[in-house]
């Protein structure tokens, strides 16, 4: 949103806000980085709505105190709210044609049309404060809370004395009006909150509801212990499950649609003490079409993977933990890879995402269709490249490392801590040290850290924290890539460099979504002598660094610098 800075200063002064005493003394302080009107509300001389105010008349646009509005629900849900929270746009009026939004920068252009393009409404535009936005979007966490307050407990009675506890009547229970508009709620709600996971846990005498968000688990309400095994068998008659088998652990997955997006849920379901734990892994249809710049790949990094994919046989490995992002590296990477005269084929455990024109194998152990058995069948279906969904065991290492020698392209996951750490993995599953440098080409390590939103601040680390970083990372060496990569200049020190810090508000905590962190190991010339030689994975990891790879931490770091992260987030991921 560019505004003149002259004009800007005159008009705050034919207004009356301030003297041109004042402005002339905030331009000297300011200086050139920093605007004036910014300052002047840092210092608390202005408020932020007499910024904002000014600049919307200077722009002709109207000004609206949207946080001291009551929206209704039905206006405000018209924006989903992770978009609202991304992109600072609230919808607060609307009739038949038109939709009124609030906004902190009117010239997001591609929030505008994503909203146009969903109501189909003609968007008007207008000016507010961050302070106006944040209570605007507490209302989506009131709202949906007392939405979802008033039906549960409205259906919550209408469950009593339906038979609910009687086995003989659990079917025609689940398939009832009260437990179903209480499960369909709850995947809104999930859905709305920008969930990866709903826990659904009975206890002694409550039901306890949690969402995973960016990775970390929040309680989200207690239902009544009598809605339990309703929400139970309603879940088992959506993913097709035995409604009986309450000994046994259950898995399967259905699909919905719910604010006009498709969804698929993979479900879970654990006896325990006091009932079933249901646990549902939402998986988003339209969540593909990621990048891998927006994944987080940068620099030599991503270079070294557009290398490795260009290759027609070899090995590419992600590796991390369960739930690091591993299999959405994955797809990125089919994805680049899919096109018209390639045969793709895959061997899944579960297919996450279904992807057109590749061809998808779920694992299915209970009927012996293994991630080996079904390896050795792919091979025979005449495929250019293979994704397998992980290597578990030694027998599946081989046939991808064979299936990689015999001119495929093969793609697959390994559970380790490091990428460096892959290779003595694979070598103790059984794997020959002379195969693997022939196949591996590149493997890459990963974890997900959550990315800031805009409720953030800059500050800078003093010497002791620099030195304490420097125990951690090579500084100098990740200073030479900020510098290639032109996000600072050459003679700034790290006391220099700002960092940021979320800034806690209302109903949030100052992060929103998540961005991989991550080291590529380029399997080199000197890395395969290495791996001959049955080098340890430190050994490894220091010639890798030599050739440039930047470790996990120093990628973090490398990110909390953009501001896209926090270094105690970084250090709190790479702890765990």
């Amino acid at each position: 949103m560019f505004i003149d800075e002259n004009k800007l200063q005159e008009f705050m002064i034919d207004s009356g806000i301030v003297t041109r005493d004042i402005i002339d003394r905030a331009v000297e302080i300011a200086g050139k980085d920093r605007g004036v009107g910014d300052y002047l509300v840092s210092e608390g001389i202005i408020s932020e709505d007499e910024l904002k105010r000014v600049q919307a008349y200077i722009l002709g646009i109207p000004f609206i105190n949207v946080g001291a509005q009551k929206i209704p629900l039905e206006v405000l849900s018209l924006i989903p709210e992770p978009i609202a929270r991304r992109s600072n746009i609230v919808a607060y009026n609307k009739d038949s044609s038109d939709l009124e939004v609030a906004m902190l920068d009117t010239d997001n252009l591609s929030a505008i049309d994503f909203v146009k393009k969903k109501t189909g409404l003609k968007i008007l535009p207008r000016l507010t404060s961050t302070e106006g936005i944040k209570k605007a979007l507490a209302q989506y966490q009131k709202s949906l809370k007392d939405d979802f307050g008033d039906i549960i407990r409205q259906e919550t009675n209408n469950l009593a004395g339906s038979g609910v506890d009687d086995p003989e009547n659990l079917k025609k229970v689940a398939g009832g009006l009260p437990v179903v508009r209480i499960v369909d709620t709850l995947l809104k709600h999930a859905l709305l909150q920008g969930a990866s996971d709903i826990h659904i846990e009975p206890s002694e005498d409550q039901v306890i509801i949690r969402y995973r968000v960016d990775g970390l688990l929040h309680d989200a309400m207690t239902l009544p212990k009598n809605s339990s095994s309703a929400i139970a068998a309603r879940i088992k008659v959506l993913a097709s499950l035995r409604l009986d088998e309450k000994r046994l652990p259950q898995d399967g997955r259905f699909k919905m649609e719910l604010e006009g997006e498709k969804v698929s849920f993979r479900v879970s379901i654990l006896p325990i003490y006091y009932g079933e734990k249901i646990v549902l892994r939402i998986l988003r249809e339209g969540a593909g079409g990621f990048t891998l710049e927006s994944l987080g790949f940068h620099g030599d990094g991503l270079e070294r993977i557009h290398r490795a994919l260009k290759q027609t046989t070899g090995m590419v490995l992600t590796t991390g933990p369960t739930g690091s992002g591993k299999t959405t590296t994955l797809y990125t990477l089919l994805d680049l890879l899919n096109v018209p005269d390639v045969n793709i084929s895959t061997i899944e455990d579960p297919i996450e995402y279904q992807m057109p024109r590749i061809n998808q194998t779920q694992v299915k152990p209970d009927i012996g269709l293994s991630f080996a058995n079904g390896l050795r069948a792919l091979i025979r279906q005449d495929p250019d490249i293979i994704m397998v969904g992980e290597i578990r065991d030694g027998e599946t290492a081989g046939l991808a490392i064979n299936a990689a020698l015999t001119g495929h392209l093969v793609l697959s996951t390994l559970h380790t801590n490091s990428a460096a750490g892959a290779i003595p993995r694979l070598i103790d599953m059984g794997s020959q040290s002379f195969l693997l440098v022939s196949t591996l080409k590149v493997i890459v390590a990963q974890r997900l850290v959550r990315k800031l939103s805009m409720n953030r601040e800059r500050y800078f680390l003093k010497k002791a924290g620099v030195d304490q970083l420097a125990k951690i990372a090579d500084l100098e060496r990740l200073h030479q890539v900020l510098v290639d990569e032109k996000i600072i200049d050459k003679n700034v020190s790290w006391t220099q460099i700002p960092f940021y810090r979320p800034v806690a508000a209302s109903g949030e905590d100052g992060f929103s979504g998540r961005i991989g962190i991550h080291e590529i190991l380029n399997v080199s010339e000197n890395i395969r002598e290495l791996i001959i030689k049955n080098a340890t994975s430190d050994q490894i990891e220091k010639q890798a660094r030599i050739e440039g790879m930047l470790t996990m931490i120093e990628d973090g770091i490398y990110k909390a610098v953009l501001g896209q992260t926090t270094i105690e987030e970084v250090l709190r991921v790479i702890s765990e």
